[in-house]
């Protein structure tokens, strides 16, 4: 079972992250991107996730996988229950999800420095 702080920290050691607070709910952005999200209970990990895979991720595993509301439904972006992910899963999405707001040559690099991923 995962909770927010298997990801605080990964969240502010990524390059070019850093945390927000909005309404009482932690964000993490790049520039003014907002790729991952809790819900005010933190028991739900909002992230972001190509459009085109996003239908097969929520059918594949919809105990773990949510779609967001439907205003959002234009956005790269899932939900997950963090009680259904393990922590290296959660830490997985962060990165997956920072991914999608940094140039290629910011992942490259995080990728040459992380072999395994961020364990």
């Amino acid at each position: 079972m995962a909770v927010i702080e298997d990801v605080r920290a990964l969240g502010t050691e990524l390059e070019r992250s850093y945390p927000v607070h909005v309404r009482g709910r932690l964000k993490f952005r790049v520039k003014q991107i907002v790729y991952v999200g809790f819900s005010l209970d933190e028991t739900v990990m909002g992230f972001a996730f190509p459009k085109e895979e996003r239908d097969g991720l929520v059918g594949g595993e919809p105990h773990k996988f949510s779609l967001p509301s439907e205003s959002d439904l234009r956005f790269n972006w899932v939900h997950a229950h963090l009680a259904e992910l393990d922590p290296t899963e959660a830490r997985e999405l962060v990165v997956d999800a920072w991914r999608m707001v940094v140039p290629q040559k910011v992942a490259r690099a995080y990728d040459l420095t992380h072999p395994n991923g961020p364990g």
